[in-house]
Formats: C-alpha cells, structure tokens, sequence
C-alpha cells in the first residue's frame, strides 16, 4: 500500500498536543503524525515505548490512577490538544465478568477520558481554546461479540462528547470523537486469521486495510484551525464497514 502523504496544517505549528496511550498502535502514529506537523507532543502510557521518538516527550502514567492523571498534566502544563486515545479491547463473554472487571474495563476504556479532559480544560482557557479528541470505536455499532464492556464504554465515550462539547462550546473548547474501523494493528492482528481479514475486506466499500496513518490524519484535521466550527459529533474512518 502507498503511504499516504500529510497535509500540513500551519494553524498545529508550535502547538502544545498531549495523547494517552502514544507508546504503541494508533497511539504512535498519532505522536508521529503531531511531530511531523511541528507540535510540542507530550504522550502517556503506562508503559515506555521501546524505542521512544526523540522529539517527543513521554510520561509515565496509570491512567487509572485519577491522582496520576492530575499530577501528570500538571507537569506537562497547559496545551492546545488532547488526544483521548488510550483503550483496551481484550475479549471477553457476559458469563466472565464479575464486578471487579466491569470496574476495571470501564476505567480503562471510558472513564480516564473525562479526568483527562477535567485536567486540561483550565489551561486550553487560557490559551484561548482547544481541541478535544475523543476515540471511540465502530465495534458497538456493529454488535461485535465478546466485547460487552468494551462497546458499552465505547458507546459512553460519543454521549460524553457530546456532553463536554455543549459544556465547553462557549470556552472555545472543541469536542470530537473519531470512529475507526478494523485498523491494521500488531495487536488486531492477533485476532485474526487469513480467512477473518478476508471478511474484512469483503464487509468494506474500500478493499484495502485502514492504517493507523488513516485514523492520525483524521486527528489532524480535528485538531487543526480547519475544523474550527466542527465539535460534538463523530467522523468515521472505517472504509464503509457494514
């Protein structure tokens, strides 16, 4: 597949962008994609990347640690951009879960985005606006199975965004939610078999396989001045999968 070349956006140079869950999967490319564009990137995971990017600063964090998310964007200070992408999307049926897994896939797919946008809501005012991005997830408008909890927070993160873009609306504080589809990932690919990207493919309009570059250059363009009048709704990047 051809790599897809980035529009530059002048209105990101310079800019001052945090993204959880940068140190691997879409999550890199989206450090990658805000580098290339001249932004300060700063991104949170839980663990290091292995081979961290030189220009872009990492910070440990738990992001189920509610303290932690405090502490943490204190430090990196105030910022333009937030990139909610951190998620986790391990299987599991109805009869496994207990109470103790239902509070720990919520807090890991749902619930540190709003302490995360809670944290950066004071310093995005003072620069005079911002720009949220929420990632949410094709999977529970399909009705995927094995991911009850998982489609359940990520149907929570579209009302939240809306939520937060109506509350911040008058601050000048912009709230989206990007939608990937089956993104070509390490991770995705232990999932499935020849046959099952097959059936990939066979369910898209565009037979080809969304990159981690496809749903980054989307975040660009919510983040950028481009998008200045777009907030509360959802953008799709999921080659026509239904």
């Amino acid at each position: 597949m051809t790599t897809p070349s980035y529009t530059v956006y002048p209105s990101l140079g310079g800019q001052r962008v945090a993204i959880t869950g940068g140190a691997s999967g879409i999550g890199a490319e989206l450090v990658t994609a805000f580098v290339r564009q001249g932004c300060e990137v700063h991104f949170l995971d839980r663990m290091a990347p292995a081979n961290p990017p030189a220009q872009a600063q990492f910070h440990l964090c738990d992001l189920q640690d509610t303290e932690a998310i405090a502490r943490t964007f204190a430090a990196i200070g105030p910022l333009d951009v937030l990139v909610n992408n951190a998620g986790n999307d391990d299987r599991h049926t109805l009869a496994e879960v207990t109470p103790a897994y239902f509070d720990d896939r919520i807090g890991v797919n749902l619930r540190h985005l709003l302490f995360c946008a809670q944290a950066v809501v004071g310093g995005m005012q003072a620069r005079g606006g911002g720009s949220i991005v929420n990632f949410g997830s094709i999977a529970w408008h399909l009705g995927l199975e094995n991911l009850v909890l998982y489609e359940t927070a990520k149907a929570g993160i579209e009302g939240m965004t809306r939520a937060l873009a109506r509350e911040l609306g008058s601050q000048r504080i912009r709230v989206n939610c990007i939608l990937p589809g089956n993104v070509e990932t390490p991770r995705q690919a232990k999932w499935y078999t020849p046959e099952g990207e097959a059936a990939i493919i066979a369910a898209q309009c565009l037979k080809a396989r969304i990159q981690p570059s496809d749903v980054a250059a989307m975040a660009l363009f919510l983040a950028s001045a481009d998008a200045r009048m777009c907030t509360g709704h959802n953008y799709w990047v999921d080659a026509g999968w239904r």
